[in-house]
């Protein structure tokens, strides 16, 4: 069994209550905005960081971070990229893998919109984690946290941090 806390959108904020409820993950997933180094390096003292870039995010964090990562835990074919939409919806980068290579499990994050959905038709599921900071569109902070397990996500916790306003 395998323990991942997911998050995106953080746009340089850390929320120190991100600590408590990703504390016993495995690793921590970062679907790009990061926004500042600093973000990735308090999240690295959690727990193991994989992360993508996101639009926002400038050189420093680019040259740390890949635009998307494919890798597989506990036997579960993993895509993360910022930039790619929802089961009917893909963003047109992401379309030609998801119809002839989908994972099982597909990440995004960009739309700060808090969406975990199957795709049937592709035989995958979609998580997007919502927004972590408090840039943006959303009105609530969101986190995610889930094990895989056997090649299957089980366990989902969606955790809400509070309006988007406030600390």
């Amino acid at each position: 069994m395998f323990r991942i806390g997911l998050l995106s959108d953080t746009h340089g904020f850390f929320d120190p209550r991100i600590a408590d409820h990703f504390s016993g993950c495995d690793e921590i997933w970062h679907a790009g905005d990061i926004g500042d180094p600093g973000v990735a390096d308090r999240l690295k003292e959690i727990a193991t960081l994989v992360a993508v870039y996101g639009n926002i995010d400038g050189t420093s964090i680019r040259a740390r971070f890949p635009r998307q990562q494919r890798c597989s835990r506990e036997g579960l074919d993993i895509w993360m990229i910022h930039i790619g939409g929802y089961p009917g919806n893909y963003a047109s980068a992401v379309k030609p893998t998801i119809f002839q290579n989908p994972p099982g499990l597909f990440i995004s994050g960009h739309s700060h919109i808090l969406k975990i959905m199957p795709d049937k038709k592709h035989g995958l599921l979609h998580m997007n984690p919502g927004a972590a900071g408090k840039i943006g569109m959303h009105q609530v902070r969101t986190l995610v946290r889930f094990v895989i397990s056997r090649g299957r996500v089980g366990d989902v916790d969606v955790i809400e941090l509070g309006p988007r306003t406030t600390l």
